[in-house]
């Protein structure tokens, strides 16, 4: 497609862009969307510019702001918020992350991603790492994945391990799985080691956090004992679960990984706005 028609594709549209949470990826790969497809973007990051500080409630937020936009996303602390927004909100409404539930988006453009790498989505190993239980990206790439026959590797303590509504999900479409503490009973088995930080912020308390704090550290060592092909993800952002000395390894593919959140969200944008990109 002609890159000024691409542009052109949205012109007139408007996002709303409503993030009660701190993001800069998810934030910024939908406004950076937005823009390459010609929209505007209004909205805000945190609630002390917005009147949700003066005692506004949420479904007031909402229904205004479909006035002003035609597409709205929303990043919220609370579970299941999004979906109950869009019983009022008379515009689609993207999740952009609801608490320690899900991201959808993160998903999709998680999926892109492992197709570009291995060419396919059926049948591959892939493995999540790290404070599972409270990840919402995992959440959504598990329930997305179950769809093309994958056979999963959930490395975590057993306090943080996947949560039984997502495994129950996979024991019911007969996907295997297999849960341990170990990466090195089964680095060489995989094909994706899919990495997570342990998400302080949805953590009960501070003193589970700081028992599992630092539970799995990724080195150059750990991806060499992996296939050749492994690929290594990771939603972003990191903190010290992935060391730099990584970055450089062909298997590190998280950076192209955040880079893919603009083609995928532009698909996302047009198809809720009747757009075929």
């Amino acid at each position: 497609m002609p890159r000024k028609r691409k542009a052109e594709m949205l012109k007139g549209y408007v996002l709303g862009a409503l993030f009660f949470e701190p993001s800069t990826r998810t934030r910024l790969s939908f406004e950076a969307a937005a823009a390459k497809l010609g929209m505007n973007v209004v909205g805000f990051s945190g609630t002390s510019d917005s009147s949700i500080a003066k005692g506004e409630t949420l479904r007031d937020t909402i229904r205004t702001v479909a006035n002003y936009a035609d597409v709205i996303v929303m990043r919220h602390n609370e579970k299941g918020i999004a979906e109950k927004c869009t019983e009022y909100c008379s515009v689609p409404l993207i999740n952009g992350g609801d608490g320690s539930n899900e991201h959808p988006t993160q998903a999709l453009l998680d999926l892109y991603t492992i197709k570009k790498e291995f060419g396919k989505l059926d049948g591959l190993k892939i493995g999540c790492i790290g404070g599972l239980k409270y990840y919402r990206a995992t959440n959504s790439l598990i329930r997305a994945m179950s769809h093309f026959s994958p056979e999963f590797y959930f490395i975590s303590p057993k306090e943080l391990r996947v949560r039984k509504e997502f495994t129950d999900e996979l024991k019911a479409k007969g996907i295997k799985f297999t849960e341990t503490e170990n990466l090195q009973d089964v680095i060489r088995e995989l094909d994706v080691l899919y990495v997570t930080r342990l998400a302080k912020e949805y953590f009960p308390n501070i003193n589970e956090y700081n028992k599992h704090k630092g539970s799995y550290v990724i080195g150059r060592k750990t991806i060499e004992t992996g296939k050749k092909t492994l690929r290594v993800m990771h939603p972003l952002p990191r903190v010290d679960e992935i060391k730099e000395e990584v970055d450089s390894m062909k298997q590190a593919v998280y950076f192209k990984q955040a880079a893919n959140g603009i083609p995928v969200r532009q698909a996302v944008l047009c198809s809720l706005l009747g757009k075929k990109v």
